[in-house]
């Protein structure tokens, strides 16, 4: 059904990446998710493979491959059930790295991306607040301008890789002027005075560090802001697009499973003299499940392609989020279901399945916000494009 996004070549991809996750990843996940961490020497594993480079510049050590490559790339690692090693890893490649390709310079860009590529450096990506998460306006976090260096204060929540990284890419409110979106994109080191982080205790994504950091009167090199002075605002949002697209396909990846999980499951299990894939009450539900998945599937891939041939797509990316993330905390909550006593217990995958689904719906921009940004655009007919600005 798929054949017009995905070549042979796609599919051999997708072959030699699962078994890497099984080698290297899968044996393991169960520890990373009771540290909180990911092992460090993973990085480099991934890097090695070219696994973070594949939507990058060869001139950086990437391959410079289409989207489709990335899609795969989310789906499988959802089939792994660690919610948190998979953010983990997408955190770094396309929130972090990012902005270092949008907006670094080219130091930046042959100090800090190319080792993002190769695995040697983990970045995070520094938005949300204690005070405002996905209000971007309201941010407190402020740069202050004395002679060639930035003086940066203030704190950031919820920050995937926001204890163990290596660098921080910042975003702040800037002394330019009064404007709520006046702000600039700073690139950080992990180990410059003034920065400091706690581990957040989270529901599920356990296998990630996600993190509160506080900045305390952090000095930054002039050179260590990332493109024109005043328009951060405008790059968070012109990239918005692809981190809920991710989320999109994240969501609908581990529906899938889910649902691919549980009907293995159902064949196997009796109850009153037959398997339970044979009640229809069940049956009628997974046709629902399946019809849902698939729905949220060949959106998602439609949103991919016209991402890939360089649409702005905000409206379709929010309704991705929306939808998908909504479709597969159902899914999964279903299928816990189906599952009965043993869908309770952490031995079977779906608890924690269930677990790091939760968080689909509040990062990146809740549904509620998702909501109003539609509504926006289909109601009030307001039109997004690409900012002349950047």
């Amino acid at each position: 059904m798929y054949q017009q996004y995905f070549t042979e070549e796609h599919n051999l991809f997708r072959e030699g990446f699962r078994d890497f996750l099984k080698q290297e990843v899968v044996p393991h996940v169960d520890k990373w998710e009771a540290e909180g961490k990911v092992d460090p020497g993973i990085w480099k594993k991934f890097g090695d493979m070219g696994y973070f480079g594949i939507r990058y510049p060869e001139e950086y050590g990437g391959m410079n491959l289409d989207i489709f490559y990335l899609v795969i790339w989310l789906e499988e690692m959802q089939r792994i059930n660690s919610g948190g090693f998979a953010a983990a890893m997408w955190a770094h490649n396309y929130l972090a790295m990012t902005h270092l390709l949008a907006e670094g310079s080219e130091v930046h860009k042959q100090e800090y991306l190319r080792k993002s590529i190769s695995g040697e450096l983990v970045g995070c990506l520094c938005i949300s607040e204690p005070f405002g998460g996905s209000d971007v306006g309201a941010m407190r976090t402020i740069a202050v301008k004395e002679g060639d260096e930035w003086v940066l204060n203030g704190s950031k929540t919820f920050i995937t890789n926001g204890v163990y990284s290596d660098y921080l890419i910042v975003i702040a409110k800037m002394n330019v002027d009064e404007s709520p979106k006046s702000m600039g994109v700073f690139l950080i080191d992990r180990d410059t005075p003034g920065v400091s982080a706690s581990k957040l205790d989270k529901l599920g994504w356990r296998a990630s560090d996600t993190g509160e950091i506080a900045f305390d009167n952090v000095r930054i090199p002039a050179a260590n802001l990332m493109g024109d002075p005043g328009k951060g605002f405008y790059y968070v949002m012109q990239h918005f697009a692809l981190e809920r697209l991710i989320m999109g396909i994240n969501a609908h990846a581990r529906a899938e499973y889910a649902l691919e999980y549980t009907l293995q499951y159902m064949s196997e299990r009796t109850a009153f003299g037959k398997t339970i894939d044979r009640f229809q009450a069940l049956r009628h539900r997974v046709s629902e499940m399946a019809t849902e998945v698939e729905m949220c599937k060949s959106f998602n891939y439609q949103i991919a392609a016209n991402l890939d041939k360089g649409e702005y797509v905000v409206k379709e990316a929010c309704m991705s989020k929306l939808q998908s993330t909504k479709v597969a905390d159902q899914v999964i909550y279903d299928c816990l279901q189906f599952l009965g006593g043993y869908g309770y217990m952490e031995e079977y995958p779906l608890a924690r399945m269930w677990r790091d689904s939760r968080l689909g719906p509040i990062g990146g921009g809740t549904s509620e916000i998702l909501k109003e940004i539609i509504a926006k655009m289909v109601i009030d007919k307001k039109s997004y494009k690409k900012s002349a600005k950047v």
